[in-house]
């Protein structure tokens, strides 16, 4: 009997496992740390290959996957906020005909309805939730992953065009307004001169900076930055009355709410692609950036009928606009060394502007790409830019390629530790360097990474702390004749072993501007002053706080710390299964690849990457030393929730009224329960909601117990004993 129908069910799984792990990284990078790490033309690309690959096999479709979920997480350094309800992404078109495709289904599912279309303009900028009560603000929240956010209030206040109180002497009881924070794009364009005569690097782009200057933790800097909001919705409110989404605006508006001006009720298709195409002609013409042009059904009654997905309303749509591109010159290739040794080419251009911000440098991926695509040093090359910072090169326009272009050739050694570098396995496109314990350029990308806002949250150790503890060489120039400095830091293990007076030689090679001219590189004291005659070298207010916040990083929950360990595959939604199912550190590292793999949300690659990591000797000295310094390495189980599933396995199908997906899980794991995904002989109960499928079927095939959402609600209370 032949096993090819199993081999493809094992490759295909392989892939879906990779490509939520790769959008899962993204996702994190982009709503975390508002530092993405793929274009938006790359991320909407492998998002629909993991689309189509559901669509062809929905019995490996996860409820975590990202196409079913929606945003990023909280940061530590806010108070996490639910949203009153639920905010939602919206589905994507690319082409007209998609967008024909989505009006079809429209038109055929409301019949005879009648209908407008509500257009506006897509803002590139960070989603806001607005809680208005008896007229008064209360609370401003960031979407965070759609159900809870960050409460960014203190800085929404420091917003001008955002009203402390509506203008109105009949407020409603309570109103959730939803809409976009953006930076103007002549603001921008003025702090970026602002950083140029200072001698500090420009922003790379408006939304990033956007997102970055409200997650302030100092609302003066918010304030300083001129931030701007357009309103685009409500959604939860008591007291509030209209039949469509135009309506609202008129009402938002008349509470002195700022509106956009780029909004239009049309009646039908062809005129919203006249919308689109006008815009799409003069996108640099508005006053903030945008990415394409949302549709949504104006009618409220038409929208309910319509309804929504887990993730999108089936009613709206956003057309994107295809990235912008632009021709520039290709002066070199170099190539980084990322956290787990991927070496990635990237291009050094001639300063060019795309998408709104200046670039210079653009990914070049990996040197099969670069050969594929043809890419000469001295060509000129077509670089394509999605409005994020990572830009890319396309390829040459041969036509004005010289005589005097030379091909890349690929390092055959890392250039940051020397160690020789290459495909791990034959037929690999990326290379990579095997010297994960001693490569100072990955460890430098480790120690940045476990301080992003997905790990721990240290927000002090940045990008030029992370070089300055662990690679404080980077940059010296080739003529420096000093003698070479050792890290503070050669593993992360070492990190919360550090003290103040540990870091106090540290020197960085830095170029400073002196009258616009850039000067020689010369080494600086980093984290302490100085010091003068007068005043010896003390440590700088910043370093202070690095200490202080590796202090509270301490105190993070098991799953912050899992993904500080920087083990492929393991994002947020893995560690979360990790530690909600096993609790802690030790379980974890004991576990073997088949209990790993059988965590909901887990699965067998994530699982053998856990185990081969924990395999390794000088990555359980990080967990040893860091559990000896005092970094929390279990969650404690709450005792005031009763542990009424203890030993059971719970299955869950189709849509509960009042719990979402992950309120759902999170219930069965704190009673001591295991929320599977697979109905099987093994399984205690299924919980059967609305909208039901294969898995109520399969439960009654096996007769197994079926339970209503009233008798799930019974079980958490009680345990089996109250079901009879």
């Amino acid at each position: 009997m032949s096993d090819a129908p199993q081999d493809e069910d094992r490759t295909t799984q392989q892939r879906l496992a990779e490509l939520s792990a790769r959008l899962e990284e993204a996702r994190l990078a982009y709503y975390g740390d508002d530092a993405p790490v793929m274009s938006d033309a790359d991320y909407d690309r492998l998002e629909r290959e993991l689309r189509a690959l559901e669509e062809a096999h929905p019995q490996l479709r996860r409820p975590d996957s990202p196409t079913q979920t929606v945003g990023g997480v909280v940061g530590a350094a806010f108070s996490p906020v639910q949203h009153l309800q639920r905010m939602m992404s919206l589905d994507n078109a690319f082409t007209s005909a998609e967008l024909a495709e989505w009006d079809a289904r429209v038109r055929r599912e409301l019949g005879e309805v009648e209908f407008g279309y509500l257009t506006e303009l897509k803002i590139d900028g960070l989603a806001v939730a607005l809680v208005y009560e008896h007229g008064e603000l209360v609370r401003a929240a960031t979407r965070g992953d759609g159900r809870v956010g960050e409460d960014i209030t203190a800085n929404a206040r420091t917003i001008a065009s955002i009203p402390h109180r509506l203008a109105t002497d009949d407020p409603p009881a309570l109103v959730e307004v939803r809409g976009e924070v953006f930076f103007p794009v002549a603001e921008f364009e003025k702090l970026n001169e602002a950083q140029a005569a200072a001698g500090k690097a420009p922003y790379a782009n408006p939304r990033n900076t956007a997102a970055g200057s409200l997650r302030q933790k100092d609302p003066a800097v918010t304030a300083s930055r001129n931030l701007a909001m357009y309103v685009h919705g409500i959604g939860a409110r008591e007291g509030v009355t209209a039949r469509s989404q135009s309506e609202v605006y008129t009402l938002l508006a008349r509470w002195g709410l700022p509106t956009s001006p780029h909004t239009r009720v049309l009646p039908d298709l062809d005129s919203v692609e006249r919308f689109i195409a006008s815009y799409g002609e003069n996108r640099h013409s508005v006053e903030h950036e945008i990415d394409g042009v949302v549709v949504k059904v104006d009618e409220f009654s038409a929208q309910g009928r319509l309804g929504s997905t887990s993730r999108a309303p089936r009613w709206a749509i956003a057309f994107k606009y295809p990235p912008e591109e632009v021709t520039t010159k290709l002066l070199d290739i170099d190539v980084n060394i990322g956290r787990t040794g991927r070496v990635t080419p990237y291009a050094v251009m001639e300063p060019v502007t795309v998408a709104g911000s200046t670039v210079e440098m653009a990914t070049l991926h990996n040197g099969y790409e670069v050969r594929r695509k043809d890419v000469r040093i001295g060509d000129t090359v077509i670089v394509r830019k999605a409005g994020d910072v990572i830009p890319e090169v396309l390829g040459p326009v041969l036509a004005l390629r010289g005589p005097d272009v030379r091909e890349f050739v690929m390092p055959t050694t890392c250039p940051s530790c020397g160690t020789p570098v290459g495909p791990v396995r034959e037929g690999d496109k990326d290379w990579r360097c095997p010297n994960a314990q001693h490569c100072p350029a990955q460890l430098r990308e480790r120690v940045f990474a476990l301080a992003g806002r997905g790990g721990l949250d240290i927000e002090a150790l940045g990008w030029e702390a992370s070089i300055a503890l662990t690679d404080p060489e980077h940059g010296r120039p080739p003529e420096a004749t000093t003698e070479r400095q050792q890290p503070v830091l050669t593993s992360e293990a070492g990190l919360f072993d550090l003290r103040v007076e540990d870091v106090a030689g540290v020197q960085v090679w830095r170029r400073r501007k002196k009258n616009g001219v850039e000067q020689e590189a010369a080494l600086e004291p980093f984290f302490y002053t100085r010091g003068t005659a007068k005043q010896p070298p003390a440590p700088r207010a910043t370093t202070l706080t690095l200490f202080e916040e590796l202090e509270k990083a301490k105190s993070q929950p098991l799953w912050r710390v899992l993904v500080a360990l920087s083990i492929r595959h393991v994002g947020p939604t893995a560690a979360r299964a990790l530690a909600q199912s096993l609790r802690s550190m030790e379980r974890i590292r004991s576990a073997g690849v088949e209990e790993l793999a059988g965590i909901e949300g887990v699965g067998r690659i994530i699982a053998e990457s856990v185990v081969e990591w924990f395999g390794v000797d000088w990555h359980r000295e990080i967990v040893d030393r860091w559990a000896a310094a005092g970094v929390r390495m279990a969650d404690e189980v709450d005792a005031s929730v009763p542990r009424t599933l203890e030993g059971l396995t719970l299955v869950v199908t189709g849509s509960l009224q009042n719990w979402t997906r992950d309120e759902i899980k999170e219930a069965i794991l704190a009673r001591g329960g295991k929320a599977s995904g697979s109905v099987s002989k093994k399984t205690d109960y299924v919980v059967v909601g609305e909208s039901a499928g294969s898995k109520e079927a399969k439960a009654r095939e096996l007769g197994r117990p079926i339970l209503t959402e009233q008798q799930f609600e019974v079980l958490l209370a009680q345990g089996p004993g109250g079901l009879s």
